[in-house]
Formats: structure tokens, sequence, C-alpha cells
């Protein structure tokens, strides 16, 4: 194998060298601005939010929420799921809510997600098909009002909702949050959805916190009236 050059030179309109000269461009923008930025940012950080986001590449979570680095806490996946036999994410979660003490998760989906038609369908994904199984369960939970939406778009952004919601579900669901909600009342789990042909968040009106019955460990019945 013919070892590259460390300087190797790439022409201008390649994506990788453009990704390298964008850093460039930033970091001297900023620096421009606020020479002591990365240094400060260095010395560690302290958020208060953990988004849990889908992995599209159209949805950055500082860009639509106008924060800076170091503000949110991201974990990202495709669907924005929660699953329990997850460990990224619950390794995410624990670290967040135990080590630095987020008060606020959110689960953010997205209108046109890539994920929600993928599951609606019958077509195969290799490995991302048994991802993809959780949003056809969402559905299958979901069957009755999502096969009476006549209109495909409307019945896949409906679905984005619902998967939304049944994710906080989850979360609920964990020792993580079931904790959290013993030891402190500054802790919400929230539910929103992004509409990408404005840019703006839908909140589904979804807070959930240690004083609200949806805080506790959930019955049947208290998880049907969240979903509905």
């Amino acid at each position: 194998m013919r070892s590259l050059e460390k300087n190797t030179i790439y022409p201008m309109d390649n994506t990788y060298e453009q990704l390298l000269q964008g850093n460039r461009d930033y970091v001297e923008k900023i620096t421009s601005r606020k020479p002591d930025f990365f240094s400060e940012l260095a010395k560690g950080q302290s958020p208060e939010v953990l988004w849990i986001g889908c992995s599209d590449s159209v949805v950055p979570a500082n860009t639509l929420t106008g924060t800076r680095p170091g503000d949110v806490f991201v974990h990202r996946n495709l669907g924005n799921l929660c699953v329990h036999t997850d460990m990224n994410m619950l390794s995410v979660l624990d670290f967040a809510v135990n080590v630095l003490k987020v008060k606020h998760i959110i689960v953010t989906g997205h209108y046109g997600c890539t994920a929600i038609p993928a599951a609606m369908g019958n077509l195969q994904f290799a490995v991302a098909e048994n991802w993809l199984f959780h949003i056809k369960s969402v559905y299958r939970l979901h069957a009755k009002e999502l096969d009476a939406i006549a209109d495909e778009k409307a019945r896949a952004d409906r679905l984005v909702e619902l998967n939304v919601r049944e994710q906080l579900i989850n979360l609920c669901r964990t020792h993580i949050v079931q904790n959290a909600w013993r030891e402190r009342t500054d802790f919400e789990l929230h539910g929103w959805v992004i509409d990408i042909k404005t840019g703006l968040v839908k909140d589904l009106g979804i807070t959930l916190t240690s004083s609200n019955k949806e805080g506790e460990n959930l019955t049947l019945d208290e998880e049907d009236e969240l979903r509905g």
C-alpha cells in the first residue's frame, strides 16, 4: 500500500480539503473577535441541556438553537431513538444526568426524517433494518391513528411526532431518569420536532418532571394518556 505524504495538497474542490479549510476559517473568525475563546472552552463544559436528536445532517443542535459550543451536550442516532439496550445512548444519558447535572433533556425529531419512511415501508436496509425496527414498533402502537391518515407525507409527519413521544416514555423508564427525579426538582424532559422548511422548533407540549404524574413510574393508563 502506497503511503501518503503528510503535506499532500488536495484540489480545493475536494470535499475533504474544504472541511480542513473551513476549520481554519472558523477558528480565525472566532479568535479575531475573542482571542481566548478556545482556551476558555478547553477548561471544561457545563451544559444544562442534553439534546437527543437524529443523525441527519440537516439538524445540527447548536446551529438551530443559536447556542455556543459548550451549551448543549449532544447525542445523535438514526431516528432519535432512546433504546434500553443501546449502551451508547445510556452512557451519554448517565454522564449527562449524573456528572454534568443537566437540567433539561430534549428529544428532538424532525419532519422529513429519512428514517421514518424507511421504517414505514418494506424495503430492506441490511444492518439499519434492525435499528429501524424500533420505529416500526412505534407505528404498530399507533397503527389505528396512522393508517387513517391518507396522505403519506402527513402520515410520516405524525409518526415523527409519535416517535418523539415514545422515546420520552422510554427515557422515563430508565433508572437514570427515575433516580434523578427522586433526588432533584430541577430536572425536566421535553419533546420537540423541527420543521426543516422553516427552521423552527415545534414544541410538542410535553414536559415531564418529578412533580407531574408522568414523572413517576408510568402505569399503562398513564402511558396511554401521554400518548394521547
